[in-house]
C-alpha cells in the first residue's frame, strides 16, 4: 500500500463496527476520499479528535484498492467555535453536505475546498450575517461546479446595456428584448445584480468582505433559493434542521 499525506477537511464521520470510524474527507490532492480510522472510537485513540467533522489539516493515509486507511493527522483548525454554537454548527453541516454532494473522487476540488474553508471561517466572524454567508456559499458552489447563472450579460443576445430581469428557467439575466416570452423574470435591485456579479466573479479569498442591505439580502435569498431548487433539485437534511432552528429562533 502507498502512504500519502493530503490536505483536507472532514465532511462526515460515521461509526463502523465496535471501535472504528469511516470518514469522508474533501482533499486538495485527491478530491473526495473515504478513509477508515481503525480504533478511532477507543477512548485513548489519537484518531478520536481528528476524525470529527470540521477538522481541517493534513491527513496521512494508506491508499488501498478501494478505500483509504487513516494513519495519523495534524489538525490546524478544529473550528471549535462552531461546535459550541448550535445554529452555526448546522450552517456548517449544511455547507459540508452541499460540498459532499458536488465533490468527486480523483477530481481537482481545490477551489471547493478553499471555498468551504473560507466559508467556515466566515461563520465564526460575528460581523457577517449567517444568511448572507449561506447565499454567497450556495451561489459560489454551483458556479465552481459549472452550473452557475449568467449574471454579466443577457443569456439570449449577450447585451450588457439594456435593463435586465433574472430568469431561473433561462439560467441568468435577460434583457428587455429577450424577456418577452419569459414568465419567471424577476426585476432585481441594481445592487442585487452587482452582488450576484461580485459573488460569481470574485476569487474565494475576497468573498466574505462585504455586507448588503435587507432588501438586497431578501432578493439574493429569492434568487439563490429558486436557482438551487431548479438546478440542484435535492433537499439536504441538515438544511431542513437548520431552517427549523432559525424559525424557532
Amino acid at each position: 500500500m502507498n502512504q500519502i499525506t493530503v490536505t483536507g477537511l472532514v465532511l462526515q464521520a460515521a461509526p463502523v463496527g465496535e471501535y472504528d470510524r469511516r470518514v469522508v474527507i474533501l482533499t486538495k490532492e485527491r478530491g473526495k476520499i473515504a478513509a477508515f480510522a481503525r480504533g478511532a472510537r477507543r477512548p485513548n485513540s489519537a484518531l478520536m479528535g481528528v476524525t470529527s467533522p470540521f477538522s481541517f489539516g493534513e491527513f496521512t493515509v494508506y491508499e488501498g484498492r478501494t478505500s483509504y486507511t487513516l494513519v495519523s493527522a495534524s489538525i490546524s483548525n478544529y473550528f471549535q467555535e462552531l461546535r459550541m454554537d448550535v445554529e452555526g454548527a448546522y450552517y456548517g453541516f449544511y455547507f459540508m453536505e452541499l460540498a459532499n454532494y458536488y465533490a468527486r473522487e480523483a477530481n481537482d476540488e481545490t477551489q471547493l475546498l478553499k471555498l468551504l474553508y473560507q466559508t467556515l471561517r466566515a461563520l465564526v466572524n460575528p460581523h457577517i450575517p449567517n444568511l448572507l454567508i449561506r447565499y454567497i456559499y450556495e451561489l459560489k458552489t454551483v458556479s465552481i461546479n459549472g452550473e452557475g447563472p449568467q449574471v454579466f450579460q443577457c443569456v439570449g443576445c449577450g447585451d450588457r446595456e439594456r435593463p435586465m430581469v433574472f430568469s431561473v428557467r433561462r439560467g441568468g439575466l435577460l434583457c428587455d428584448r429577450c424577456r418577452r416570452d419569459v414568465s419567471d423574470g424577476m426585476v432585481l435591485n441594481p445592487s442585487t445584480i452587482y452582488t450576484l456579479q461580485y459573488i460569481v466573479g470574485t476569487p474565494v479569498e475576497k468573498l466574505y468582505t462585504f455586507t448588503v442591505s435587507d432588501e438586497v439580502l431578501r432578493e439574493l435569498g429569492k434568487v439563490t433559493g429558486r436557482y438551487l431548487e431548479t438546478y440542484v433539485g435535492k433537499r439536504f437534511k441538515s438544511l431542513e434542521i437548520l431552517e427549523q432552528l432559525t424559525k424557532l429562533g
